[in-house]
């Protein structure tokens, strides 16, 4: 299996320097100097906010999925968006039903003396430091404030929009569905049954179905169905129990989908969990009304735009690129974040104890030994017409990515060759960075 879940993290990474060339570090550094912006405290923000804060969508990224400075700059992004430009959700790389918890305690509905880290502590799925951690302690309890004295529907929610947790979904909607659609319950619960009965073992049930040819898909399909079609009761005000069994549904049936073809060769499976982190996002737009804004929390490989990089050589999708082809480039606005060097959460096989590994200085030729030679220990960099059209920028160019898998005696495999300027929107860069905290 440790085959399968590599191929999964590494097989849109493409070797650096095979399939593109190093950048000129000289001329291109020259270039960007005067334009980056220093990052020091959060005022130094205002540009970026003031350029993202009418999109539509903003996606913020990460290089890795276990470096401090990261969440914290992506909080303090958020947290002006939401009280500044009237942003109404962040949906992060996380499983639906562990953030659902989370988005529960910043609404205030938990009871009373519950805090973030009694919440952060029930996230029992692998790599729990992602976001059981302080950083998203310190968040959420922000957040938990902000919405004191917000009318329920104006409170900011926290949701996940990934693949995963589809064991504790299903376990979740046979409980909405016998409390809030009983009629439903025997139906829905044989079709589970298929799924069910793999002994929470996802691995076990892809193995099986490329053994023996079968598969559950059909009966998922089904169960969605079933949630869809509900129609509301007279009685029924509250169409926020339907959103969720839906979103439960569609979990269930998309990790169904992920797994099932991830015991392949080729894109299918990262695509599948792309298309369902759009969709989830789609729904969380439409769930928020017509003038809602999102920010998206996820790796720079899931925000920055896949056509815009070598990723579109394997035909690898990303939700960086299917927010901008349905709402418009103009509408969805793109940071990625990078470090030369520093300290990372990590771990060095799917399901390995956390481990605080050192990243090392970047590969020679690649944008973040580039920018690692500017002065500045903190900046970010707004992208443009002029940048976009700047030759340098415009060729493909080595971008660090690392996984929750990671080995630092392999860094120089770690890099997707990139637009940079076309693949983001803004690019924020801190030399040194340091581990996540976890939550214990």
């Amino acid at each position: 299996m440790k085959i399968i879940t590599q191929f999964l993290f590494f097989s849109v990474f493409l070797l650096f320097g095979v399939m593109f060339a190093h950048a000129d570090s000289d001329s291109l550094s020259a270039y960007l100097a005067p334009k980056a912006l220093v990052l020091r405290q959060n005022s130094d923000l205002d540009r970026l906010i003031e350029t993202a804060g009418d999109k539509k969508l903003v996606l913020l990224g990460e290089s890795t999925h276990g470096t401090h400075e990261f969440y914290h700059w992506r909080s303090e992004i958020s947290k002006r968006l939401i009280s500044e430009k009237g942003f109404s959700f962040i949906a992060v790389e996380g499983d639906w039903p562990s953030l659902y918890r989370l988005n529960d305690y910043v609404k205030g509905r938990t009871k009373p003396g519950t805090t973030a880290v009694d919440v952060l502590k029930t996230f029992a799925r692998w790599p729990q430091w992602m976001w059981a951690n302080r950083d998203i302690e310190g968040l959420a309890e922000w957040l938990r404030e902000f919405n004191k004295t917000r009318p329920e529907a104006d409170k900011i929610g926290l949701f996940g929009m990934d693949v995963y947790g589809q064991w504790e979904a299903i376990d979740d909607l046979l409980a909405l569905t016998g409390a809030y659609f009983p009629e439903t319950l025997p139906e829905i619960e044989r079709r589970l049954n298929c799924f069910k009965e793999y002994d929470r073992d996802e691995w076990m049930y892809a193995k099986a179905t490329a053994q023996g040819g079968f598969s559950c898909e059909k009966e998922l399909a089904e169960v969605l169905k079933i949630i869809q079609d509900l129609k509301p009761k007279a009685a029924d005000n509250d169409s926020k129990i339907r959103f969720r069994a839906r979103q439960k549904a569609l979990v269930i049936k998309n990790a169904e989908d992920f797994f099932r073809l991830a015991i392949r060769e080729g894109p299918d499976a990262w695509n599948s969990r792309a298309k369902h982190m759009w969709v989830s996002v789609e729904g969380l737009l439409e769930r928020h009304g017509s003038d809602a804004k999102g920010i998206i929390w996820a790796h720079n490989t899931h925000v920055g735009d896949a056509s815009k990089s070598t990723m579109i050589l394997r035909e690898t999708l990303n939700i960086g690129q299917l927010s901008r082809q349905s709402l418009g480039a103009d509408l969805v606005y793109i940071v990625g974040f990078g470090t030369d060097q520093g300290k990372v959460n990590a771990g060095a096989y799917w399901g390995a104890p956390m481990s605080i590994m050192t990243i090392p200085k970047a590969q020679p030729g690649s944008i973040e030994e580039v920018l690692a030679r500017l002065e500045p220990e903190a900046f970010y960099l707004m992208f443009g017409d002029e940048e976009r059209r700047h030759e340098p920028l415009d060729q493909l160019i080595g971008n660090r990515a690392i996984g929750v898998i990671y080995d630092p005696r392999r860094d120089y495999g770690q890099y997707v060759g990139s637009r940079i300027a076309r693949r983001y929107d803004s690019f924020v860069f801190i030399k040194k960075t340091q581990e996540l905290t976890p939550v214990r």
